[in-house]
């Protein structure tokens, strides 16, 4: 019998899912919470609405309108959470991009998504003198910039971002309308090729925001996200909203400390200052951070801390939690919003030692609310959920992007089946934890068998002389590929450790962990730099191109 559709009246308001709803709890219960850029801008949740309407209504007067597309290149601010709101808000599409790809890259995203209007900090006049001749939509330039003496910008400016906000008035009435319209796009990190656009609607936004605040606060705990949290991004604005997390946070009122460029004086002080509560990083930053000076003297007790974009080394989530670091795994990707998974321990879990807790936090975590979320062989089928059987991580949620940009043949294979392929290898325990194996693309075959690169990393990660690894496939006459650990060592140990004696303890490591028994073929160099994607991913792909460019 034919579905019954229930019909609204005439009055009633039926309430799309748009990105201003989300500002509608913060300004009726938090509106004189705190948002801070360096610990020297701060103003509240209410000046954050003011501000919003100024800039809306700034651009406005600059010509933007519904459907046209608002480029910004800035580090973490307050002025990039003004613009996550004010652009989508006017019916405008917000474009954030990667200021870390090379500038023939950042011209490409630019022409590509058609922008209108590029929001600039000062900091990118470089690039921006480099590619400006060759912009063919962008007609509006706006300059950013937290310095008093500029350089000469490169092109004429419309006018500065601070002036066009004091010259606007605060009230814009932000229209309702359908809430599938586009609100946001940006590019994949381009590891191949060109890269590729994603864009996601508004209701895919407020819907990642809902879910993935539900699965933060559902904890019994560990890693539980509430009201009185400070929040700090540590991924950037540019790359997937920085993970969704400012629109969480802007939703729940909590107290938001923006640090600027990325740089571990900055943050380890921001943490100790601002007494930050939650972040969400890459393996790489969170490296950073602790290797540096200051982070021995940096009370961390009590931050929570979402590691993501890369496998989180079972090491790396025992030495934090020494440090009192609640260190645990999301997973996603830029296609999917990105967040799909949490690793949340329950209580018992938490009685469980370091070191046992390590592989559960290291894990790549159990679905959110409204994710679908399956382990597939060549055949679509599903695979048990036994921890062992591994197959493709296919993935279905309202918030994964509908496609690329203008890449209608590439967006055919990203669903094909109807499911999104995320190219991930995994498998999933009775627990219901999924654990990313590899990539499809980085996983080696070495005498017909696969070995996960993944896997000989988190082996390798625990010898007390590694400071970062990255393990590859090489050719290799007799068993097709090889794997060869790229091993970078702490600075203590240069010279005091030779590459046998690390292939040894990972041979005997990999013997006993029951790995394949075609891991103990492992090659071990040690390297002067591991080459990462910008932002801050292992890029194995320019490694496999020229290994012996990095070695000692």
């Amino acid at each position: 019998m034919p579905v019954k559709i229930v019909q609204a009246t005439e009055s009633a308001y039926p309430y799309p899912l748009l990105i201003k709803q989300l500002l509608l709890t913060p300004l009726a219960t938090a509106a004189d919470q705190e948002i801070t850029y360096q610990g020297e801008v701060r103003y509240t949740y209410r000046t954050l609405r003011e501000r919003i309407g100024r800039l809306a209504n700034g651009l406005a007067g600059l010509g933007i309108e519904a459907g046209q597309t608002v480029a910004v290149m800035d580090w973490d601010s307050h002025r990039y959470l003004e613009a996550f709101f004010a652009v989508p808000m006017m019916g405008a599409i917000l474009q954030t991009v990667n200021v870390r790809l090379s500038p023939e890259q950042i011209l490409y995203t630019l022409n590509h998504a058609r922008a209108d209007v590029l929001m600039v900090n000062s900091e990118f006049f470089p690039i921006l003198a480099e590619i400006a001749g060759q912009l063919e939509s962008v007609r509006t330039f706006i300059l950013i910039s937290d310095e008093a003496a500029l350089p000469a910008p490169p092109v004429p400016m419309a006018n500065d971002y601070e002036a066009l906000l004091a010259a606007s008035m605060p009230d814009y009435d932000f229209p309702d309308f359908d809430e599938n319209a586009q609100a946001t796009t940006f590019y994949t990190t381009g590891t191949t090729g060109n890269p590729k656009g994603v864009y996601f609607s508004h209701r895919q936004l407020v819907l990642h925001t809902l879910a993935v605040a539900t699965a933060l606060g559902g904890a019994t705990g560990q890693g539980r996200l509430h009201r009185e949290d400070v929040y700090m991004p540590l991924t950037p604005m540019f790359h997937v909203h920085a993970w969704g997390f400012p629109y969480i946070a802007t939703m729940l009122g909590l107290k938001q400390v923006y640090p600027g460029r990325y740089q571990p004086d900055m943050i380890c002080r921001l943490v100790a200052q601002e007494k930050v509560s939650f972040s969400h990083c890459v393996p790489t930053i969170l490296h950073m951070v602790l290797s540096h000076a200051l982070a021995k003297e940096t009370d961390f007790n009590g931050w929570k801390l979402i590691i993501g974009g890369s496998a989180m080394p079972e090491a790396m989530a025992a030495a934090a939690f020494k440090r009192g670091i609640d260190l645990f795994t999301g997973y996603g990707m830029s296609e999917t919003c990105p967040v799909l998974t949490l690793a949340h321990l329950d209580s018992e879990q938490l009685k469980k030692t370091p070191e046992e807790q390590a592989v559960i936090r290291a894990k790549t975590g159990r679905p959110l609310p409204l994710v679908d979320l399956r382990i597939v062989d060549a055949r679509m089928g599903d695979v048990a959920h036994d921890g062992k059987a591994t197959g493709e991580v296919v993935v279905r949620s309202p918030w994964l992007t509908l496609g690329y940009l203008k890449a209608p043949e590439a967006s055919e294979a990203l669903w094909a089946g109807g499911y999104l392929h995320t190219a991930d290898i995994g498998n999933i325990d009775p627990a219901g934890y999924l654990k990313v194996t590899d990539r499809i693309k980085d996983v080696i075959k070495t005498g017909g068998e696969w070995t996960s690169s993944l896997q000989l990393e988190d082996i390798i990660a625990k010898h007390e002389a590694v400071s970062e690894v990255a393990v590859i496939g090489v050719p290799d006459d007799k068993w097709g590929e090889r794997p060869l650990a790229l091993v970078l060592l702490k600075p203590e140990q240069v010279g005091q450790i030779s590459e046998h004696a690390v292939r040894n303890y990972a041979a005997h490591a990999i013997e006993a962990a029951g790995v394949s028994r075609y891991g103990v073929l492992l090659q071990v160099r040690f390297v002067k730099t591991l080459v990462k994607t910008s932002v801050g991913k292992m890029n194995k792909r320019l490694m496999r191109a020229d290994p012996d460019a990095l070695c000692l």
